[in-house]
This record gives structure tokens, sequence and C-alpha cells, in this order.
């Protein structure tokens, strides 16, 4: 599933520039992600880097954009117009 950043956050700019897809922006009053561009980091690194850098923990999986690993690996095909190697969807499996 693509991830959401809740209003926990404190727009401390560290999870915009780590996103591999650019799936991450400034909305109207905090940082907000594309569903349509995040790929939980699938076929980039072995976990979501927005995750790893935030320092409140306020980016989760969005509920109502839920996704398989293999969806989130087609879903990098389409952006990024590569394949993603089978061990990638491997050894990512689920964050959640």
């Amino acid at each position: 599933m693509a991830l959401l950043i809740n209003n926990k956050c404190i727009n401390c700019d560290m999870c915009d520039p780590e996103c591999p897809n650019e799936a991450i922006y400034m909305g109207a009053k905090i940082y907000q992600i594309d569903s349509s561009k995040c790929t939980e980091c699938v076929g980039h690194y072995d976990k979501p880097t927005c995750v790893s850098v935030c320092p409140i923990d306020c980016i989760k999986p969005d509920p109502n954009h839920r996704e398989s690993i293999d969806e989130l690996a087609e879903k990098y095909v389409r952006l990024m117009g590569k394949e993603v190697l089978p061990i990638i969807t491997d050894k990512f499996k689920r964050f959640v």
C-alpha cells in the first residue's frame, strides 16, 4: 500500500529529498504523499526511506491505498521503465 503522512508532521523537510519516486510534496499545511507514485521504495531500497528518516514517526501505511508487494513492483516498473528483479520483491516482502 502507499504511505501517508499524518497530521503530526512538523514539516522538518527530512522525507522529501529521500523519496526516489518524488512522491512527497508540500501540501497546504504539511507534506503529503502522492499514492500514484509511492512504491514504499520497492525497487529502490529494502524499506521506505521516508519512514527511516522521519523523526516523529508520522508516516504510516495508507489504508485507502492497499497494494501487494507485486502491485508495488508493477508500479515501480511503470514509473521507472525498468524491470524489478524477483529477488527484490522476495527480499522486501512487507514493511507493515
